[in-house]
């Protein structure tokens, strides 16, 4: 079984930042491509940005220049750092991680629980 979970939502002032993290854990073979969304009620969950096993990274225009995506391979963790934020970040955020559990295994996708991010303005 595969598990990922999130930690460092919450609720901050617009300017402010946070810093979410996700850590997969079970029998995992190799972790490919990992991603952080958002989705607001009623809304399509969206991607923010994502990063390669080898660490070559994509962040949508709207957070350019304030988030910042990383990971640890070697713990299986996922960062997202943000920066300057504003009240439209408000969301649920959820990570995400490609992954195959065996060399021989289909690679299949697995989503953290989600956290709440809150910008006040």
């Amino acid at each position: 079984q595969v598990q990922l979970v999130e930690s460092g939502g919450g609720l901050v002032q617009a300017g402010g930042s946070l810093r979410l993290s996700c850590a997969a854990s079970g029998i995992i073979f190799k972790i490919n491509t990992m991603g952080w969304y958002r989705q607001a009620p009623g809304k399509q969950r969206e991607l923010v940005a994502s990063i390669t096993e080898g660490g070559n990274t994509y962040n949508v225009d709207s957070v350019k220049g304030r988030f910042i995506i990383s990971r640890d391979n070697a713990k299986n963790t996922m960062y997202l750092e943000m920066n300057a934020l504003k009240p439209e970040d408000t969301d649920v955020y959820y990570c995400d991680a490609y992954l195959t559990k065996s060399k021989f295994a289909i690679d299949g996708h697995y989503w953290g629980q989600g956290n709440q991010v809150t910008v006040s303005s």
